[in-house]
């Protein structure tokens, strides 16, 4: 039996089932989408800004690298190298000599006494160690003319020139002008043989026995003669005129002017 009050269908039934939702949690989906929607079109912006930045930014670099790459590359080598720059001094030669610099007074010492011949301290050493070792075998070895100023070298060539009636071309190939003179470096002497004194600054010196023993131990002291016959500067023969070469500063000095290169030895 039916219960009074109760009936075969629910109530309410004749309402629609969205009505049993209340207004505002129905409208709560589209106003949450909305805003996640915002977020998102932002976000996407930005990576459709940051991709067209970057783009723009490429494209400058494409446009401006290559230029200074190409500006930054070595040139291309060619087939013939380029000639070398010469390393003499060349341009301060004058008439076949080489500039010199003048020794410091300091480094000065007296090798003849009597004389008053200087030479820089470590050649003196070294000379007088030849001169000694040549009398040992019965050479006397003369030191004929040393160290040598500027003023003096002046002197000897505008003077002695003047006195000669020579040009500077004739006076150089026999003396070296100012400031070109092997002298002024305190590492030349002009030697002499004490037995035959009248052979003194002549080529016939290399007639001599001091001559002979310069030419086979001369080396043993470092020594070396300045102006062999023939010699590329065009100078004359003097066989009387001897350089050391047995420190640093001497070699460098004597050889960056000349280029020279070494000498072949015979097997």
């Amino acid at each position: 039996m039916n219960k009074a009050g109760f009936s075969g269908k629910p109530q309410n039934s004749s309402n629609d089932l969205g009505d049993d939702i209340p207004v505002a949690v129905r409208d709560t989906p589209v106003a949450a989408r909305k805003m996640w929607l915002q977020p998102q079109i932002m976000m996407i912006g930005g990576v459709v800004g940051f991709i067209l930045l970057a783009l723009i930014s490429g494209f400058l670099f494409f446009v401006t690298a290559p230029k200074k790459i190409a500006d930054s590359q070595p040139l291309p080598a060619t087939s013939t190298p380029p000639t070398p720059a010469p390393s003499n001094n060349s341009s301060d030669t004058i008439l076949g000599h080489f500039p010199y610099p003048e020794a410091p007074q300091s480094e000065l010492v007296t090798i003849s006494a009597n004389r008053g011949i200087r030479m820089r301290k470590s050649a003196a050493q070294k000379f007088e160690e030849m001169v000694a070792t040549a009398r040992s075998a019965g050479v006397t070895l003369v030191p004929i003319s040393g160290f040598r100023s500027l003023k003096d070298q002046e002197q000897l060539f505008f003077g002695v020139g003047a006195q000669r009636n020579q040009t500077p071309a004739e006076r150089a190939a026999l003396s070296a002008p100012p400031g070109h003179s092997e002298h002024h470096t305190g590492y030349a002497v002009d030697v002499g043989d004490g037995s035959v004194p009248a052979t003194n600054l002549q080529t016939n010196f290399d007639k001599t026995k001091a001559y002979q023993w310069l030419q086979a131990n001369a080396a043993r002291f470092s020594f070396e003669m300045s102006f062999p016959k023939d010699n590329v500067q065009g100078v004359s023969y003097e066989p009387w005129h001897w350089r050391f070469v047995g420190d640093r500063n001497s070699l460098e000095m004597f050889y960056k002017a000349r280029n020279l290169k070494p000498a072949k030895i015979s097997p």
